[in-house]
């Protein structure tokens, strides 16, 4: 088994500097955030419920960059990724992943024997015969005495199974089941190596998957509760490991072989595995750092590795697609499934168009696809409404290669006109510059209300996006108008308390007021009021203005990360600092505050103690604060690691932090290199250089970035 290779090379890594001719994937770990967090010393309460805290859900299985497929272990179906660290069993082995609670489908397991239980077929694995790396994952099927090996390209997956002699070789096809609800499905023998179909379940996915051994029959067998495909194959008692390459498509079966023949048909399984190695290695080389621990380099390319696996591709290798309104169309150009907008577009898009801007650009051209084809809306994804800052960004930094006009029109309706697939409530957002909320007593965390706050918060950024638009544009009368609402913010601020606070219809602020009370969507969405703190990052020295003074503001801070969290347990909520959660998304901007009120240092302190324990946490040291929600968390950990952070990613500017690593090399696309230089051993900035030149104030520009000086960051 290759695990005590792995082993041996991982050894070898920690007593090892980072230097230009190092193969970065071995500093990835695809178990980071894989992990449960249980203790009451990671919870900071005390664990009463059934239900397990939601972990970063991550997958540890195969997959290239933002590809069509994630071949992963399934340990648990009705779970984020599929995959939970502390569970013993493996059902399968799924061909899409996200970390969202859907997705995996068709799961495969190798078997063997003359007799299988539908209702009772998952293995036994342990750790110690487990491994992973970018592109390839092995584990032991100890219930059937399988090793089996995973690697993947694109829009195709490879099985690679190593049966004990004289074992009968047989696969279980597991039509019926996935994250989501199965609607239909279909499988059946193509012709002597070949089986094929397709299973509908969020996406109708086909599949054209070619053995090297002959079969002899794909059967169905049913179960007391569940029923199972089986596919069986001629002359299975052979020594020779059984070889399995699916190729996929969301087009059809057609074009699911189409995929396998221009991807992996003609290719073994070690030439796939090293062609996804060399992928992902030029990946990472984009960004090397050097300086720092061991075990901060392999944070850093484990959270790189973790930033770019969604969106994914949902296009064939001709361009064909499947369209939202059920067409088959062909744009030229790769098409992406949705972003997951309320988590990532705070930092993780940004580091897309930075690292891959042709990704950036074909997601781009897919949400306009998508947007005109749903009323007239842009997409939005959860809650809020944040392509908006997407595009405003994205064009911003120099990644124009999209219709910017057809962009416009989508967002600008999103902001202006009320109706289905547009923003939640936006009537009552025009009519008065908020969103009211019920004025109730004693709310549930999970009951469903507005998360009135939250929206208003945000919609006042999104209408400042869409407003850079109109600027750029010329549509002065919208711009004017998208500026005046993107001061709505100021509307639910409560100067009796200094918080973010819920209003009632009347206009009156609701009564029942506790900042440390969480809510799912009751105010605020999945956070509290001290969560929701100082959002304005369009208007910092607005939000400053609210309060009486500055020291005011650091004086709020200081509670936020002082007063300790109340006991609440609330499943996606962990990873605590007094107050600030960063085990979820709403509160991740707030830390820089601390800039503007002359305290970068104490900022700082709150960001490197984000940064050293709370990306490895738990007793395997493989948890995360909370999910990684597509690669949102792990994008934080990545800019701020290097020394940037996108506090406004509609704007192309980045806020200037102390690095962990001495020197950052920064390969832009332009073929420029940033270089990142940290000088002095304390976390307090002292000056900012730039090409020599000492900058005023905290950011520097993307124009700046990628002109390729150096940056340095002169510490006290």
């Amino acid at each position: 088994m290759k695990k005590s290779l792995l082993t041996i090379a991982f050894i070898i890594i920690w007593l090892s500097p980072v230097n230009a001719t190092d193969k970065l994937t071995t500093y990835v770990n695809p178990f980071l955030g894989s992990a449960t967090l249980w203790e009451k010393k990671d919870l900071h309460y005390d664990r009463k419920r059934k239900a397990r805290t939601w972990g970063a859900e991550t997958f540890p299985g195969s997959a290239l960059p933002n590809a069509m497929i994630q071949l992963t272990p399934v340990t648990m179906f009705r779970s984020g990724s599929g995959y939970q660290y502390e569970d013993k069993q493996i059902f399968g082995f799924a061909h899409t992943s996200k970390g969202h609670w859907n997705l995996l489908h068709l799961p495969i397991l190798a078997v063997t024997g003359d007799r299988i239980n539908p209702d009772d077929y998952a293995s036994s694995y342990s750790h110690s015969n487990e491994s992973a790396h970018p592109g390839y994952y092995q584990v032991y099927l100890e219930r059937y005495g399988i090793n089996a090996e995973m690697t993947s390209t694109l829009r195709c997956g490879f099985h690679k199974y190593t049966f004990k002699e004289n074992d009968r070789k047989r696969l279980i096809v597991d039509m019926s089941r996935t994250n989501n609800q199965v609607k239909e499905w279909t499988i059946q023998k193509i012709n002597n190596n070949v089986f094929a179909g397709y299973q509908n379940a969020e996406g109708k996915i086909y599949f054209y998957a070619v053995s090297n051994y002959p079969i002899t029959q794909v059967e169905q067998q049913q179960g007391r509760e569940h029923v199972i495909s089986v596919v069986d194959f001629k002359n299975s008692k052979d020594n020779h490991p059984l070889a399995l390459k699916i190729g996929f498509s969301f087009v059809s079966i057609e074009g699911a072989k189409a995929n396998l023949e221009k991807e992996m048909l003609n290719k073994s399984f070690e030439e796939v595995e090293n062609e996804a190695d060399k992928t992902w290695n030029q990946l990472l080389e984009k960004i090397q750092v050097n300086g720092g621990t061991i075990k901060q380099k392999q944070l850093f390319y484990s959270c790189l590795y973790r930033s770019f696996l969604w969106p994914c591709l949902r296009s064939d290798v001709n361009n064909d697609y499947c369209d939202v309104s059920g067409h088959v169309v062909n744009n030229g150009f790769d098409y992406y499934t949705l972003p997951s907008f309320w988590d990532d577009y705070r930092n993780k898009l940004t580091l897309l168009g930075l690292v891959q801007p042709e990704v950036a650009i074909g997601v781009i051209k897919s949400i306009i696809d998508m947007g005109e084809k749903s009323n007239g809306y842009m997409p939005t994804f959860f809650h809020g409404d944040h392509a908006s800052t997407f595009i405003a960004g994205s064009y911003l930094r120099g990644l124009q290669d999209f219709d910017l006009k057809r962009a416009y029109q989508l967002i600008l309706k999103n902001a202006t006109v009320p109706g289905k697939g547009g923003r939640p409530y936006l009537d009552e957002y025009l009519k008065q510059g908020w969103i009211a909320e019920k004025d109730t007593t004693n709310v549930p965390f999970y009951d469903e209300y507005k998360a009135s706050v939250t929206k208003t918060l945000e919609y006042a950024y999104d209408d400042y996006a869409t407003a850079q638009v109109a600027k750029l544009l010329g549509d002065t009368k919208n711009y004017k108008l998208l500026m005046k609402h993107s001061q709505n913010y100021k509307n639910v601020f409560d100067p009796s308390t200094g918080f973010f606070r819920g209003r009632i219809a009347s206009g009156s602020f609701i009564k029942d007021f506790d900042p440390y009370y969480p809510y799912f969507a009751y105010m605020y969405r999945e956070s509290n009021a001290w969560n929701n703190l100082f959002f304005a990052p369009h208007d910092i020295s607005g939000m400053l203005r609210l309060y009486p003074s500055k020291k005011a503001v650091e004086d709020k801070l200081d509670s936020l990360f002082s007063e300790p969290w109340r006991g609440y347990e609330v499943e996606n909520l962990t990873g605590f600092i007094g107050n600030y959660c960063h085990g979820n998304q709403p509160g991740h901007s707030i830390p820089y505050t601390y800039y503007f009120v002359g305290r970068q240092d104490k900022a700082q302190c709150i960001l490197d103690s984000i940064m050293n324990y709370y990306y490895d946490m738990g007793a395997d040291h493989l948890a995360l604060a909370g999910m990684d929600d597509a690669g949102e968390m792990s994008s934080w950990f990545v800019f701020n690691a290097i020394g940037l952070y996108t506090l406004s990613p509609a704007d192309p500017k980045y806020i200037v932090t102390v690095p962990l690593f001495d020197k950052i090399l920064f390969k832009m696309n332009n073929g420029k290199t940033l270089t990142i230089q940290k000088q002095g051993n304390s976390r307090t900035i002292k000056n900012i250089l730039y090409g020599g030149k000492r900058i005023q104030g905290w950011f520097i520009s993307d124009d700046q970035i990628k002109k390729g000086q150096e940056l340095t960051i002169q510490t006290k």
